[in-house]
């Protein structure tokens, strides 16, 4: 088993910036993959960005690349997703997710366990 908590969501102006954190705990020797997925009112579950557990690569969805930085804390066995340059398109819930079975690291039916989710306002 594996837990997941978020956090570092809030409401910002465009262009600002964000960073989102999620620590894990129980059996994360068994994760493959972290991510972020996003999902805003009345759409599905979108990718945002993902990480090897080792660190050493790295996905992105296109609508972030630029913007956003995935990292981790090995010490911590933290994740992280820097967000800069703030869209209001960005608005949406955020949640990180670990992937056991090293599945292709954005599609959201990989993941096995799921954090609950941070909301992140832009406003306008």
């Amino acid at each position: 088993q594996v837990e997941l908590v978020e956090s570092g969501g809030g409401l910002v102006q465009s262009g600002g910036s964000l960073r989102l954190s999620c620590d894990a705990s129980g059996r994360t020797s068994s994760i493959y993959v972290m991510g972020w997925f996003r999902q805003a009112p009345g759409k599905g579950r979108e990718f945002v960005a993902a990480i090897s557990w080792s660190g050493n690569r790295r996905y992105y969805a296109d609508s972030g690349k630029g913007r956003f930085t995935i990292s981790r804390d090995n010490a911590k066995n933290t994740v992280y997703l820097q967000m800069n340059s703030l869209k209001p398109e960005d608005t949406a819930v955020y949640y990180c997710a670990a992937d056991t079975s090293s599945s292709s690291p954005e599609y959201s039916d990989g993941y096995d366990y799921w954090g609950q989710g941070t909301q992140v306002t832009v406003s306008s």
